[in-house]
């Protein structure tokens, strides 16, 4: 079938769309493998942190966040040129595989009477530094599986499968440890992993190593023609440093909430996890809608308008009264997790694939990296009680890119099956009308 002749004749409800896009093999296989991955995941993650709390206290806790989170910075460096130089087919495979067994390490020591703090943090810190792979490794491959006209469809239904499973996996993690211990939990996590391979053995798609097409460039290896890729095109550069400084606030929130559980409200755990529930509900209504919407050529547009408004509600969080932070969590979610959806979409079709494992890994390491430069920005401020502070930052940081992205693209319109002119690229075209960002701006 050619994906160019596959076009939608009628806007379709949400269901139907994402009913439409689980037909295709292909997809469904590397859609059901993510979700299994993502659910491992998340019930690792209960299970690493209960036996860390049990060997290591509280301040093992804080070790362990880091080795999952920190490596993932460090891990995309140099895995996007993997992800451009090998087959992707065998990358996530390979990586599937190995991390299964790694985890599986953990009750196997166990078993054995020699499980140490210290093989906790190394298991952490392996799964931190591939994690890459998949997160970068599916927007990758996702043109190769799925026609353009349905790449919005397939990135809603990528983004509310992360978001379900940040709800579920933790939470089933919880129970499957009170059901069966923490350490078959991690047994269980391994079969997943195991699964995820096996999924990906039976695509059909080649998801071989990326070579050029006719209307992509040599491939030249290192990250330098990532790099010109990224900063030069107008679209690429404005969502990846738009959403790294929305990503900001996001990091910030991670403190705030805590804080305001505990010293504001006085109500606990229980506080917090309404608070992040709420917004968790928020980012599935977003990411189940946005991705049923057509794709449009005020793409850019409507990411601007929706990062105004999400970082615009983040305003009702000032007043420090519950039911105002719970209006505002959730309109944040329900406005943020369409832009993933649909910044996804520009990404995939404007980096050719010969360059789209290390520009994916780039744009979301960057933007990942700003969600520790809010999380501590979030420690600064509120160690001087300036909360109310951090919220008006936060929220700023996150409105003003949306209005320059409104600014910059009033007049530049996004089509599908258009990539950037890398020639143009190369000679920092100062044409006002050309996609790539003309010199000094």
């Amino acid at each position: 079938m050619h994906f160019s002749a596959y076009r939608p004749t009628e806007r379709c409800s949400f269901v139907k769309a994402y009913l439409a896009i689980l037909r295709l093999r292909d997809y469904r296989l590397l859609w059901s493998a993510l979700v299994l991955n993502l659910l491992g995941d998340g019930a690792t993650y209960a299970a690493l942190a209960w036996i860390t709390l049990d060997k290591a206290g509280a301040a093992g806790l804080g070790v362990l966040g880091v080795c999952l989170t920190l490596p993932v910075i460090v891990g995309g460096a140099f895995v996007g040129p993997l992800l451009d130089r090998f087959s992707r087919r065998m990358l996530f495979i390979s990586d599937s595989v190995f991390r299964g067994f790694v985890v599986a390490l953990v009750p196997l020591l166990e078993l054995a009477g020699a499980l140490q703090v210290w093989h906790l943090y190394a298991v952490a810190l392996v799964y931190g530094l591939l994690k890459i792979i998949p997160l970068a490794g599916t927007p990758a491959v996702l043109p190769e599986l799925v026609p353009e006209d349905k790449l919005q469809a397939a990135s809603g239904l990528e983004a509310t499968a992360m978001g379900a499973a940040n709800v579920v996996g933790p939470a089933l993690g919880a129970v499957l440890i009170t059901a069966v211990g923490a350490q078959n939990v991690l047994f269980l996590d391994a079969a997943t992993y195991f699964a995820f391979a096996l999924l990906i053995s039976m695509i059909k798609a080649p998801l071989a190593r990326p070579e050029p097409t006719g209307d992509a460039p040599a491939d030249k290896p290192g990250w330098g023609p990532v790099f010109r890729l990224v900063t030069r095109d107008r679209f690429l550069l404005v969502l990846t440093l738009s959403f790294g400084a929305f990503n900001v606030s996001a990091g910030a929130l991670v403190v705030a909430l805590p804080w305001l559980a505990k010293d504001e409200f006085h109500g606990g755990p229980g506080v917090l996890g309404l608070m992040l529930a709420v917004m968790a509900v928020g980012e599935l209504i977003g990411s189940l809608v946005s991705g049923a919407a057509k794709t449009s050529e005020k793409q850019m547009l409507r990411i601007g308008v929706l990062q105004l408004l999400s970082g615009a509600v983040l305003f009702l969080l000032v007043p420090k009264a519950l039911p105002f932070i719970l209006i505002g969590l959730v309109l944040n979610g329900i406005l943020s997790a369409p832009m993933t959806v649909l910044g996804g979409v520009v990404r995939m079709t404007r980096v050719p694939n010969v360059m789209r494992g290390r520009a994916m890994t780039l744009m979301r390491t960057v933007m990942a990296g700003a969600l520790p430069a809010g999380s501590a920005l979030g420690g600064v401020l509120l160690s001087g009680d300036h909360y109310s502070a951090l919220i008006l930052v936060v929220a700023s940081l996150a409105v003003l890119p949306g209005a320059l992205t409104l600014v910059l693209f009033r007049n530049h319109p996004f089509r599908l099956g258009v990539t950037a002119d890398h020639d143009q690229l190369e000679q920092r075209d100062t044409d006002p009308d050309a996609d790539s960002v003309p010199a000094g701006s």
